[in-house]
């Protein structure tokens, strides 16, 4: 892996995480005041299974 490889990545990770905001502002804030309603506990296991769903897509797109 260069930094040319960890740029795209950021890059594409940018880009997807501005998609919604972009599309639909409201549906993006009501999702964010949701969020800040869940406990610690949620939020770190919506973490940890996002962070495994892309470590899987990783390894199964290698």
């Amino acid at each position: 892996m260069t930094v040319s490889d960890l740029m795209i990545a950021i890059a594409l990770l940018l880009v997807m995480e501005g998609l919604l905001p972009f599309a639909a502002p409201a549906l993006w804030r009501d999702a964010f005041k949701r969020a800040i309603e869940l406990s610690d506990g949620q939020l770190r296991f919506m973490g940890a299974a996002s962070m495994l769903c892309g470590l899987a897509l990783l390894l199964f797109t290698r």
